[in-house]
């Protein structure tokens, strides 16, 4: 039986390390996400940053309805051993 993924969304930027760095974790977990490149959509930053209440900084990753944050936050959640529970709920 496969296990049912929650929407998860990553706001990037191209050359940006801590963008690739919770990639690799989300690849590592083998789940899909959209990726949005503020870099190359601008007008997009906007509703990222309001989405993250005022963050602007990339990565801005969004598992469901929950704002996880940035990437430090990302391996923290994996280091507690919650980010399996956001991904499949």
């Amino acid at each position: 039986m496969s296990k049912t993924q929650a929407e998860i969304t990553i706001y990037i930027t191209q050359y940006c390390p801590y963008c690739v760095r919770a990639e690799s974790l989300l690849n590592a977990k083998e789940v899909n996400y959209t990726e949005i490149d503020v870099g190359a959509q601008p007008e997009l930053r906007g509703k990222m940053i309001e989405r993250s209440n005022g963050l602007s900084s990339v990565p801005q990753i969004f598992i469901g309805d929950t704002h996880v944050g940035g990437c430090d936050d990302l391996f923290a959640a994996e280091s507690a051993g919650k980010l399996d529970g956001l991904l499949f709920p």
